[in-house]
C-alpha cells in the first residue's frame, strides 16, 4: 500500500462510483449510435439499401418488339403483345418509351390513333394493354378490363373472367390529356379505378 492510498475502512466505498459508471456506459452506448446510425441513414437516402426498385429501371434492358393486336375507338384502347420472354424490366422500357415519345408528339408513329381528329391530338385518351398472350389482346378480354372488377359478368359471358385477364396484364399506360395533373399512368400490371390490381401490380409512373 503506498502513503497516497489510505487504509481500509469499513463502510467506506472502493472503487468509482456507480453513478459514473453508469454514465460512462451511456456516453460509450451514445457514440456508439452517433457513429454508427447515420452511416446506415445514408445508405438508405443514396438508394443502396431499402425496399428499392432497381431489378425493374435497367437502363441496359434491350428494345422490345411488339405488335398492335387491337384498337378499340369507341373506347380509345389498344392491345398490344409482345414475347413472352419479355422480361419485366424490358416492359417498363417499353412503358417509358412510349411516354417519352407521347411527351415528343411522336407516338404516332408507334401507335394507331385513339383519338383521331381531337384538338389536343391523336392519343388525346388511350388505355393501352400489353400482354404476351395473343388471346387475350382480344376485343372482348380488353373490353372486360376497361369496364373493371365490378362490372356485371353478364356483360360478356364467354368472355375471359376479369380475375383471370387482369393477371395476364404485362403492362398498362393510361394516357388522359385533359387530366393535366397526371396526364401519364403506366405500370406493371394492371389496376383498375376501384383499386383492384394483379399479384405483380408495380406502378412506375
Amino acid at each position: 500500500m503506498t502513503k497516497d492510498e489510505g487504509p481500509y475502512e469499513e463502510g467506506k466505498r472502493a472503487g468509482a462510483h456507480p453513478l459514473l459508471v453508469v454514465f460512462g456506459i451511456l456516453m460509450g452506448l451514445w457514440l456508439f449510435v452517433a457513429l454508427i446510425v447515420p452511416s446506415s441513414r445514408n445508405k438508405q437516402a443514396a438508394g443502396t439499401e431499402g425496399p428499392n426498385v432497381s431489378v425493374i429501371e435497367d437502363p441496359e434492358a434491350a428494345a422490345v418488339m411488339f405488335k398492335v393486336q387491337t384498337t378499340i375507338l369507341e373506347m380509345n384502347t389498344l392491345g398490344l403483345i409482345v414475347p413472352s420472354q419479355v422480361t419485366d424490366s424490358q416492359i417498363v422500357a417499353l412503358l417509358n418509351r412510349l411516354k417519352q415519345a407521347r411527351l415528343k408528339g411522336t407516338l404516332g408513329e408507334l401507335l394507331p390513333s385513339t383519338t383521331p381528329g381531337h384538338k389536343l391530338g391523336d392519343h388525346t385518351i388511350a388505355d393501352i394493354y400489353i400482354f404476351s398472350d395473343k388471346q387475350l389482346a382480344e376485343a372482348d378480354t380488353i373490353r372486360t378490363l376497361t369496364r373493371g372488377a365490378h362490372a356485371p359478368g353478364t356483360l360478356y359471358p364467354s368472355g375471359v373472367p376479369f380475375e383471370v385477364a387482369m393477371e395476364q396484364v404485362r403492362g398498362y399506360y393510361r394516357i388522359d390529356l385533359n387530366d393535366t395533373g397526371s396526364p401519364d399512368k403506366g405500370s406493371l400490371g394492371f389496376a383498375d379505378e376501384s383499386g383492384v390490381h394483379s399479384k405483380h401490380y408495380k406502378r412506375i409512373f
